[in-house]
C-alpha cells in the first residue's frame, strides 16, 4: 500500500482536476506549505537537528481530514490526528524530508523524525516534527535548503520569524534567502520534466536557503 502522504497528494490532484479542470491540475505546484524551522544546537556547539513546522493549505488540509472522526465538530485533537501524523512523517523519508544540509561543503544525513504531531487550527493542519542529524557535527559554514525537487509542493516560509537558531553561539550569524519566483517558467517545462528528473537543476530555483556562519 502506498503511503498515506502519497495517497493524499494523488487524491488532491484528482480533486483539482474535477473541480478546476484538467489544465489547472497540470500546473505547479499542487500543495502549498507555509514553513518555520529551528536549527538546534547542543551546548558544545554541535548541530543536533532541525525542528520543522509545516502548515498545509486549506484545501489539502480539508482533504487530509476526510474520514477522521472528531469528538468535537470542527476540532481535532493531537490524539485523533496521531495516526495520520505518524504515516505522514514515515512517508517523508522517500523524499529526503525535503531538507538538504551541507556542513563545510559536506552533505549531512538525517535520521527518522521524532517528537512529531499534527495540529489543527484555523482550518489548516500543521505538521510539527524534529529531524535529528545522523551524527551531530560542528560547522563553520552550514547550508540548509528546504524545497521539493519536483516542485509538486511549494514551500514558502512565514514572513515573521521564519528561521531561528536554538542554543547557538551569539557569534553565529544567519542569512535566510527566499526562492525566486519561477512558477511561470515551471509551467512551461511541464510536469513530466519534474517527475522524470530532467528539471532537477531548475527546481533548485524554488529552494529556501538557510546559511549559518560560526567562528
Amino acid at each position: 500500500m502506498r503511503p498515506v502522504f502519497n495517497r493524499l497528494i494523488a487524491g488532491l490532484v484528482l480533486a483539482c482536476a474535477v473541480v478546476l479542470g484538467a489544465a489547472a491540475a497540470q500546473a505547479h505546484p499542487h500543495v502549498w506549505i507555509t514553513a518555520k524551522s529551528e536549527l538546534i544546537y547542543a551546548p558544545d556547539g554541535t548541530i543536533t537537528g532541525i525542528r520543522h513546522a509545516w502548515t498545509f493549505d486549506d484545501m489539502f488540509s480539508s482533504y487530509a481530514l476526510q474520514g477522521i472522526e472528531a469528538k468535537t465538530k470542527g476540532a481535532y485533537s493531537r490524539e485523533e490526528l496521531a495516526a495520520l501524523a505518524q504515516t505522514n512523517v514515515e512517508s517523508l523519508k522517500e523524499y529526503a524530508y525535503f531538507t538538504f544540509a551541507k556542513a563545510d561543503g559536506k552533505k549531512q544525513k538525517f535520521t527518522e523524525p521524532v517528537d512529531y504531531f499534527l495540529e489543527y487550527k484555523d482550518t489548516a493542519l500543521t505538521l510539527h516534527f524534529t529531524l535529528p542529524v545522523k551524527t551531530p557535527f560542528k560547522a563553520k559554514q552550514l547550508s540548509l535548503e528546504v524545497f521539493d525537487p519536483t516542485y509538486f509542493i511549494d514551500f514558502q516560509y512565514a514572513e515573521k520569524d521564519p528561521v531561528k537558531l536554538v542554543g547557538a553561539s551569539a557569534d553565529c550569524k544567519m542569512q535566510f534567502q527566499r526562492p525566486n519566483d519561477g512558477s511561470a517558467a515551471a509551467q512551461k517545462l511541464g510536469e513530466q520534466n519534474f517527475l522524470d528528473g530532467s528539471a532537477a537543476n531548475f527546481a533548485m530555483m524554488f529552494a529556501n536557503k538557510i546559511l549559518v556562519e560560526c567562528p
